[in-house]
């Protein structure tokens, strides 16, 4: 199963500050745990709202888009990253594991189970691959290729 660790923003992270020298060898050597544990798959750091962000909202059809920075950071995320694990319980571990930022202040994560195609009704399967979801569109390309193998 695959899960989503959310770092969420705060005023420092906000702040658009520049992380350490200490605070990166200190993720450097998180990834790298993470990869020997064959867990890692994907993550990323976001700039401020300042730098560019929109936040867009649809309302019976019709867009609003209200552009950064945004002054409430409890609703924004700092940065992210994506695990393979096969228990909640385990990836909470990992992300109880990683360089918060924050010094002695705090942070907030998140930890959410993202969906796989096992997840959905077995009757939508054909429309699956043309899902922008790479978890659950991967596994529905997997599932279409031909039973033959060309020589």
């Amino acid at each position: 199963m695959r899960y989503l660790i959310l770092r969420r923003a705060d005023a420092r992270t906000e702040a658009g500050f520049a992380p350490t020298p200490e605070f990166l060898a200190a993720m450097g050597r998180y990834r790298a745990a993470l990869e020997r544990a064959g867990v890692y798959v994907y993550g990323d750091g976001l700039h401020a709202s300042s730098r560019g962000a929109a936040r867009l909202r649809i309302d019976n059809g019709e867009w609003t888009v209200v552009d950064g920075p945004f002054a409430e950071t409890k609703e924004l995320i700092a940065g992210f990253l994506i695990v393979e694990c096969d228990s909640l319980a385990k990836a909470i571990r990992w992300a109880k594991a990683c360089p918060s930022m924050a010094g002695d202040g705090v942070a907030e994560m998140e930890v959410r189970q993202i969906i796989s195609a096992a997840d959905l009704p077995a009757e939508l399967a054909p429309y699956l691959a043309n899902l922008p979801w790479n978890s659950v569109a991967d596994a529905a390309m997997v599932a279409r290729e031909p039973e033959h193998v060309c020589a």
